[in-house]
C-alpha cells in the first residue's frame, strides 16, 4: 500500500518498472505471432503431402501389380524354355520367323562364357555368334539372368549319370568329382547366383542321381539332402581356389616355383629356423612336394576324404535298423 506522506515523484518512479515491463511483453508478441503462423503453414504443408500420396497410392500400387504380373510371366516363359524338350519348343515371343533355335542360343552363350567369362556374356555377343541383332536374341530368351539358368541347366546335362555301384563312400566321391570336373570345364558357373537357382530338367535328373546314391545308408531324408549340399558345397569351394590359382598363374606369367625363387633370396634372410621352427619345417616339406605355394587339386582330395570320414563315422553311429532321425530345425542359418 503506497504511503500517502510518500511524495509524487518518489511513487511514479517506484511504478515505472511495471509499465517497462509491459512494454517488454508488448515487444514479444510479433514473434509468438510468427510462431503461430510458421506452426500453421508447417500443418498445412504435412496436409498436403499426405494429401499427395493419397493420390499416389493407387498409381504405386497398380505398378507394383504391374511388376509382379511380368516377373510371373518371365518366370512362366523361363521354365518352359527349361523344359523345352518335354513341352515342346516354344515360339517366338515377337518377331519374324526363328532363325535358330533356342538350343543354340544357349550353346552360343556358354560359348562365350567359356572364352571371356560371365562378366563378359551379352545379348548382343550370344547374337555376333549366331548372326542375329541384339534385340533378336530376346525373341529367344527373356534376359540375360534367364539365359544364364538355361546354361547353368544345359551344362549340367553333359556328364552321364552312371548307374551306382561300389560303396556309397565310392558313390559320394564320384558326386563330388563330377562337379569338381564340370567347374573345371566351366569356370563361370562358380559366378553364378545359386541361392535362387532355376529348376530345370538336368539339374533336376543329377539331383535325383545324387539322393540315389546315398539313399538307404542309414540317413534320413534331411540328412540326405544335407549330406549332397555338404558335398556340393566342399566341392566349389575348392574348385574356385583351384581355378583362382590356375587364374594367378596366366595373369602374372610366371609359374609358382618362379615366383618363389624371387621370394625366397630375401625371405630366409628374414625367416630364421629359430623364430619360426615349425612353419620353417612343414614350409620346407610342403614346397618341396608341391614345387609350389599350394596343391589345390591335393587339397581337394584331401578334404573329401576327410568329410567322406566324418559321414562314415555318422553312420556307424546310426542303429541298424533304422535310419538316423532328422535333426531338429536350427532357428541359426
Amino acid at each position: 500500500m503506497a504511503d500517502p506522506d510518500e511524495p509524487a515523484a518518489r511513487r511514479g518512479a517506484a511504478s515505472e518498472p511495471a509499465e517497462t515491463q509491459g512494454t517488454a511483453h508488448a515487444r514479444v508478441e510479433p514473434a509468438e505471432t510468427q510462431g503461430s503462423a510458421d506452426a500453421r503453414a508447417e500443418r498445412a504443408e504435412r496436409a498436403e503431402r499426405a494429401e499427395r500420396a493419397e493420390r499416389a497410392e493407387p498409381a504405386e500400387r497398380q505398378g507394383a501389380a504391374d511388376a509382379r504380373a511380368e516377373r510371373v510371366r518371365t518366370t512362366e516363359r523361363t521354365l518352359r524354355l527349361l523344359w523345352r524338350r518335354t513341352l515342346g519348343q516354344p515360339q517366338g515371343s515377337r518377331g519374324p520367323r526363328q532363325r535358330v533355335s533356342v538350343d543354340e542360343v544357349v550353346r552360343a552363350a556358354i560359348d562365350v562364357a567359356d572364352a571371356d567369362g560371365l562378366d563378359a556374356l551379352s545379348m548382343r555377343k550370344v547374337g555376333g555368334r549366331l548372326g542375329l541383332g541384339v534385340m533378336s536374341v530376346y525373341t529367344y530368351v527373356p534376359g540375360r539372368p534367364e539365359l544364364i539358368g538355361l546354361m547353368v541347366d544345359e551344362v549340367a546335362g553333359e556328364s552321364a549319370l552312371p548307374a551306382h555301384a561300389a560303396t556309397p563312400r565310392e558313390r559320394m566321391r564320384q558326386i563330388a568329382r563330377m562337379l569338381w570336373d564340370e567347374y573345371h570345364r566351366h569356370p563361370w558357373l562358380l559366378q553364378v547366383e545359386s541361392s535362387r537357382p532355376w529348376i530345370g530338367p538336368n539339374g533336376s535328373a543329377r539331383y535325383e542321381w545324387q539322393l540315389a546314391a546315398i539313399d538307404g545308408i542309414g540317413l534320413g531324408d534331411l540328412e540326405m539332402d544335407q549330406v549332397v549340399a555338404l558335398l556340393a558345397g566342399f566341392t566349389e569351394s575348392a574348385a574356385r581356389a583351384s581355378i583362382r590359382a590356375s587364374h594367378t598363374t596366366r595373369a602374372s606369367g610366371m609359374t609358382d616355383l618362379e615366383w618363389w625363387e624371387i621370394n625366397a633370396p630375401i625371405l630366409e634372410q628374414v625367416m630364421d629356423g629359430e623364430c619360426y621352427p615349425i612353419s620353417g619345417r612343414v614350409g620346407q616339406v610342403a614346397g618341396e612336394t608341391y614345387n609350389a605355394v599350394s596343391d589345390p587339386a591335393r587339397s581337394f582330395d584331401f578334404g573329401l576324404e576327410r568329410i567322406l570320414d566324418g559321414i562314415d563315422l555318422l553312420l556307424r553311429r546310426q542303429p541298424a535298423s533304422s535310419p538316423a532321425p532328422d535333426p531338429p530345425r536350427s532357428d541359426h542359418r
